[in-house]
């Protein structure tokens, strides 16, 4: 069987096959990406313009051929904090489902968080006890806490990495000055979020789910990707005050040259190294592990354990989300969360 998932996120819009049955590990199959930061496309209103719209239809027109070429059998297509957070959102996604008839999800905050979190459980499983996942994405930063294989609280705040350096770290290198103003903004907002989950009890594993955390643990000493996936990847909060000092004083360029860097994250590096500092100082660890699955592989796990109950599939005459209403969705994925959205 297989199943696709069609992630446009604030940084990168995704399309990853894989090939799976209920039970089962999904092994990746196939993967159709480019860079896209829709936040670079936000005007003076928080509107996506016109020519961010035109990238986005003309991806998700490939990524809908690429599917059908590959003979992908059920596909879930969702959005996350760009769109959702756009003034015109709603605008966008209609537009894109009538020039493409191609039907975006756009996932809140918390479910963003609770379906990352669901990954993580299945990757570590029931042995690890309570988790912590904190997730550094493009235009917001997701936190869930938890026992079971949902979280208790999952929680999403405005601190994505792109949309903080667009926002305070416009020169290059940065200025003392504004590195400074961002670590105090990035605290105070980090700061209401965290003591929400004080009162849950203490995790006893914290996992980073994000491009953004495995590239800050590669340039901090982490085994490179090509070493695979069940290689341990840890990321110590003193390797990150460390480097986040190192890189506040390179220019873009030269970010690229170190480890794990690519050209569309290096811009981005410094203000996803300042989170990440901030939430392990907040939330009082020394360490996180680098989680191999996060949203993508959460949604489509949850897909296929909707399929031991719903039968095999039928050939998806049209890209949706996992074949429900949004209150279907949200009743069934959800149901005894406890999560809240603060983005």
């Amino acid at each position: 069987m297989r199943l696709g998932v069609l992630d446009i996120g604030s940084n990168t819009v995704h399309l990853l096959l894989v090939d799976a049955h209920p039970g089962a590990r999904p092994v990746p199959f196939a993967s159709h990406k480019r860079p896209l930061s829709l936040v670079q496309f936000l005007d003076a209103d928080g509107n996506i313009n016109d020519a961010g719209q035109h990238e986005l239809i003309e991806f998700v027109l490939e990524a809908w051929e690429f599917a059908a070429r590959h003979k992908a059998e059920d596909l879930l297509a969702f959005c996350t904090s760009a769109i959702r957070e756009a003034t015109n959102g709603p605008a966008v996604l209609a537009r894109v489902e009538h020039e493409t008839t191609v039907t975006l999800r756009e996932l809140t905050g918390s479910e963003e968080a609770s379906m990352t979190f669901f990954a993580v459980r299945r990757w570590y499983g029931w042995g690890a006890g309570p988790i912590l996942d904190l997730d550094i994405g493009g235009g917001s930063f997701e936190m869930a806490y938890g026992g079971d294989e949902l979280p208790e609280l999952a929680m999403s705040v405005p601190l994505g990495a792109s949309r903080l350096t667009r926002d305070w770290l416009q020169d290059d290198p940065p200025s003392a000055k504004s590195v400074k103003e961002l670590r105090r903004y990035i605290r105070a907002t980090l700061k209401p979020a965290v003591r929400n989950f004080d009162k849950l009890g203490r995790a006893n594993l914290v996992a980073g789910t994000s491009k953004t955390f495995r590239s800050l643990a590669r340039i901090a000493g982490a085994a490179p990707s090509g070493a695979g996936p069940y290689v341990r990847r840890e990321l110590f909060a003193a390797d990150l005050g460390l480097w986040a000092q190192r890189i506040s004083a390179m220019e873009v360029e030269d970010r690229l040259h170190l480890p794990g860097v690519s050209e569309a994250r290096a811009p981005q590096l410094l203000a996803g190294a300042l989170v990440a500092e901030a939430a392990l100082e907040l939330f009082e660890f020394p360490s996180l592990e680098i989680c191999p699955w996060a949203l993508r592989e959460g949604l489509i796990l949850r897909r296929l354990d909707q399929l031991v109950f719903e039968g095999p599939l039928q050939p998806a005459p049209h890209v949706s989300l996992a074949g429900g209403t949004a209150a279907e969705l949200q009743s069934a994925e959800l149901q005894g969360t406890t999560a809240s959205d603060a983005g």
